[in-house]
């Protein structure tokens, strides 16, 4: 007997078929958002590590304040010196002036002493034999032509060659005399560091950190647009169906998936970074520059999470409640609000009535601190930021001898981007279920 399809059969069958396809489609543009925002904080959390072992090998402490440091360079530049010291022409006739000063002196000295009163028998006799045989005036004219000899023979290559080996092997032991216990340390980091990124000197490990970063950071730059479009696609959906009241609730709920992968990501991604550097020192010695570049004196790259998670580990009670403040009203009301609209809007029931379902969904945004904590991690940047710059400012020093100049880096991070477009998408779902709620009035 065949089956009479009624209008109602018909507009019933074609509302299962929208149902379909909607969840379908927005299926698809969920696990693209997913996507995204998976390869979005796996880029953030890979930037955070390269960053952190950058800070790490040019911390201020294996740098500025290291005496090796300081001793290699110091070494280095006394060692350019001795090498390339060589006397000028116009130095060697300084020289010999010098020398024949000296000499005429020591002739002078030496007659003097011969040809003064004698008491004895035998220095009479030395001061007549010199008398008769010694020209004193001849003396004095011979010593041009051996203070010449003496220059020329200081002079040579060999003779320089051997008082420079002398001045630097006494460098040397004055270097080895000065130990600093953070030698092995800093040998150690290097080399870890170095086999890590595959990189055997620090400017290798520059050049290969700033390309990585720049690479990480137009990635990561593309997957948040690829994943804020795909929840922008699906808010602007509301607009081209806000009059098909049958699709509200598989609409909603996944909306709401939506509102949980933006949190997720959010609260798990870098949101804030604090980087303040020495990005040079510039300190003259013999003629010549010792400098140290991009020393980090601070550095933290912290997510919501990250954040809950310092307060919690700290020893001070005070620290630990606000840490679980936090996590109670950012994280946990949040998921808890998705959660209990999903359950209000399809007319589920949980806890024994709607009562209690309704104050999750509605009443409980009263208590949820994400739009809060979205203005607090803004003023928290603008204050430490400011409070940074006038420090670092205080470090920068222009002399005739010492040069410095510092750096700035702290950032907000594009997690707290996400965090914020969460923020606004929340409001846009709480403003829509008001809509549903009135338009299909309470469940039953």
């Amino acid at each position: 007997m065949a089956t009479t399809q009624t209008p109602q059969n018909i507009q019933g069958e074609k509302n299962w078929i929208g149902s379909v396809a909607l969840i379908v489609g927005l299926s698809i543009l969920l696990m693209a958002a997913a996507w995204f925002g998976y390869h979005f904080r796996q880029l953030a959390v890979q930037q955070k590590a390269i960053k952190e072992d950058y800070s790490l090998s040019n911390n201020i402490t294996f740098g500025i304040f290291s005496v090796d440091r300081w001793g290699e360079k110091i070494s280095a530049v006394v060692d350019r010196r001795v090498k390339g010291f060589n006397l000028t022409a116009q130095q060697k006739t300084e020289m010999r002036k010098e020398v024949e000063k000296e000499l005429h002196g020591l002739v002078n000295k030496a007659v003097s002493e011969v040809t003064k009163p004698q008491k004895s028998l035998g220095g009479k006799l030395k001061k007549l034999a010199f008398n008769s045989f010694v020209d004193v005036d001849e003396l004095h004219a011979q010593v041009p032509s051996f203070a010449r000899t003496i220059v020329l023979k200081l002079t040579s290559p060999t003779s320089l060659k051997r008082l420079k080996n002398v001045a630097t092997s006494k460098m040397d032991e004055l270097e080895e005399q000065t130990y600093d216990r953070t030698d092995t340390t800093i040998t150690t980091v290097e080399r870890n560091i170095y086999r890590k990124y595959h990189v055997n000197s620090a400017p290798a490990l520059d050049r290969l950190v700033n390309a990585k970063l720049a690479q990480i950071k137009k990635d990561s730059q593309q997957n948040a647009l690829g994943m804020l479009a795909c929840v922008a696609i699906a808010l602007l959906m509301w607009l081209f169906l806000r009059k098909r009241a049958q699709l509200y609730v598989p609409f909603f709920v996944m909306s709401l998936l939506f509102a949980f992968v933006l949190l997720v990501v959010g609260v798990t991604a870098p949101i804030i970074e604090v980087d303040a550097r020495l990005q040079s020192l510039e300190f003259g010695l013999l003629g010549d520059k010792i400098a140290f570049t991009n020393q980090v004196l601070f550095f933290q790259s912290k997510s919501i999470l990250g954040i809950i998670g310092t307060l919690v580990e700290q020893p001070k009670p005070d620290a630990v409640l606000i840490g679980i403040l936090l996590l109670v009203f950012v994280v946990v009301l949040p998921l808890l609000r998705i959660i209990a609209r999903g359950i209000h809007v399809s007319c589920g029931h949980i806890f024994g009535g709607q009562k209690v379902l309704r104050f999750l969904a509605f009443d409980l945004g009263k208590w949820d601190m994400a739009d809060v904590m979205v203005i607090g991690i803004a003023m928290t940047y603008i204050g430490l930021n400011g409070i940074l710059k006038s420090q670092l400012s205080g470090l920068n020093i222009e002399s005739g001898t010492l040069r410095t100049v510092t750096a700035n880096n702290s950032a907000l991070q594009l997690g707290f981007f996400v965090f914020v477009a969460y923020v606004i998408y929340a409001m846009a779902l709480s403003l829509i279920l008001k809509r549903i709620d009135e338009k299909n009035g309470p469940c039953q």
